[in-house]
């Protein structure tokens, strides 16, 4: 089942869309216009256990490195996948939030 992760920035989330609708977001918030604050993420029970979650997030924060936006990682399953992939996003956290991953 491909997934396609879009942002759809009047509702301040990243969606991932299949070709059986929308199956998850990422929500997030745009700090001062150069970080932006992922604050939850949910996947629809449907379906779950078929890796969208970590395709969303992946989506989700490739394009804040694209953008050139800090990424501030408050929701725990974007932290996590921060942790577990640390040569890719550690060095485009927010600086104090850098620290904290060491």
């Amino acid at each position: 089942m491909a997934t396609e992760v879009r942002d759809n920035p009047e509702q301040h989330r990243f969606e991932a869309h299949t070709e059986d609708g929308l199956a998850g977001f990422a929500e997030y918030q745009l700090v001062r216009g150069d970080r932006i604050v992922f604050t939850h993420t949910e996947v629809d029970p449907a379906f779950g256990g078929r890796g969208i979650g970590t395709t969303l997030v992946a989506g989700a924060l490739d394009a804040a490195v694209e953008r050139g936006l800090a990424i501030v990682p408050i929701c725990p399953f974007v932290a996590r996948y921060v942790h577990e992939h640390p040569d890719a996003y550690v060095e485009h956290l927010d600086e104090r939030i850098r620290k904290a991953f060491g």
